[in-house]
């Protein structure tokens, strides 16, 4: 059963109490209700200040010592979370204007009607039961947002922010997610022979769950590129670890590729992800064969393998590899149309772009132009491989 309102009788009539008492007795024995009494408004300050959980106070206008007006202009320095109600004189509207001017929530007239009294306190405990809900629903929010916002700045933390630029390449890439935290990511990383290794990938999901998943995920795929060296291999190899140990059966799409600078040569291989696309040096694009793949996470180790595929091709000096997920080319405008793979090919056509920054910077600016003020229905990430056009 809930606590009962308290309710604290402001009032000079000594007859008031017990004619309280007798006409309430019914919500008073049902626990609705709780009443205080107080001569004046230097008593009721008093009581107030020593019991912050009274909830309504209820207060005649003309009282000696402190009268209920002023009892009211000073309620607001309690910090305490009230409503007030004012009995006042019938037609006595001089008053009554002054005391919702100062925060009275109602008023009833003299002589005192219970029923309308009743109907006036029901009113009024209402309205603060809505204000303290309300207020305690902001608090929360205000609370998961703070959490969310800790979380976005781990991920975000997670996320590569100084990109490899040398004289034969370079590599940019950025990932806005729908919600606070989203479950794209990308990395990259360094093996021997300067061999670099780019990766995006999408997890099932969105929010933290999928933003925890993506954490494992990314140190899993990591890791593998470090110990195997080869895109297929590294893939297998973190199937294998997210696997073994996923028991809310959460998935991964990645796209991996090695680039070898001194070649130009790219390898990749996918796991459900989609295709690359490269970015000629004359503006024209071409989508790579799609590897096909299972995502990791759910396929055993041997089904995982066997759908696993690479492919390699040369990163001719000036061209651009892209590696993105499907929330580049599923974005939607507000008449629900996708951008689409075409447009993405179509993005660069007379105009190559001449640094990574520069194509990945392209692809975001066309996406959100394209989306306009549909709201994101799923996280963005790009990843942009550019190679230099003179050795």
């Amino acid at each position: 059963m809930s606590q009962p309102w308290r309710i604290l009788v402001v009032d000079d009539e000594p007859d008031l109490e017990p004619l309280v008492l007798q006409r309430m007795r019914r919500q008073i024995r049902g626990g609705k209700y709780q009443f205080e009494f107080a001569g004046n408004g230097l008593e009721a300050l008093e009581k107030l200040r020593a019991d912050d959980t009274i909830d309504l106070v209820l207060s005649d206008i003309n009282m000696p010592q402190m009268d209920g007006l002023t009892l009211l202009s000073q309620l607001s320095s309690l910090d305490q979370d009230l409503r007030a109600v004012i009995i006042s004189a019938y037609g006595d509207m001089g008053n009554i204007r002054t005391a919702m001017n100062r925060g009275a929530f109602d008023f009833v007239t003299k002589p005192v009607d219970f029923d309308d009294l009743q109907i006036t306190i029901d009113r009024t405990v209402e309205h603060l039961r809505q204000w303290r809900e309300a207020t305690a629903s902001r608090d929360k929010l205000v609370t998961l947002q703070n959490e969310l916002d800790i979380a976005t700045n781990v991920q975000q933390s997670i996320l590569p922010s100084d990109f490899p630029a040398t004289a034969k390449y370079e590599i940019n890439a950025n990932m806005v997610p729908a919600r606070n935290v989203g479950g794209d990511f990308y990395d990259y990383v360094g093996v021997p022979n300067d061999r670099m290794f780019a990766t995006v990938a999408d997890v099932s999901d969105k929010g933290i769950p999928a933003a925890l998943f993506m954490m494992s995920s990314r140190t899993a795929l990591k890791g593998a590129a470090i110990g195997t060296g080869s895109p297929r291999e590294a893939l297998i190899e973190a199937n294998r670890v997210l696997q073994a140990d996923n028991p809310t059966l959460m998935f991964v799409t990645v796209i991996m590729a090695v680039y070898d600078p001194h070649s130009g040569e790219v390898t990749y291989s996918s796991a459900g992800h989609d295709p690359p696309v490269v970015v000629r040096a004359d503006g024209s694009a071409e989508q790579l064969p799609a590897m096909g793949g299972i995502a990791l996470g759910v396929a055993p180790e041997e089904l995982f393998g066997a759908n696993l595929k690479e492919h390699t091709f040369s990163l001719a000096p000036g061209e651009t590899l892209l590696l993105y997920t499907d929330g580049v080319s599923e974005a939607m405008n507000v008449e629900h149309e996708e951008f689409g793979t075409a447009r993405l090919l179509q993005l660069f056509e007379g105009n190559a772009p001449k640094s990574a920054d520069e194509a990945m910077t392209a692809v975001f600016d066309a996406v959100h132009e394209f989306a306009g003020e549909a709201p994101a229905s799923d996280d963005i990430t790009c990843l942009a491989l550019h190679r230099s056009a003179t050795p």
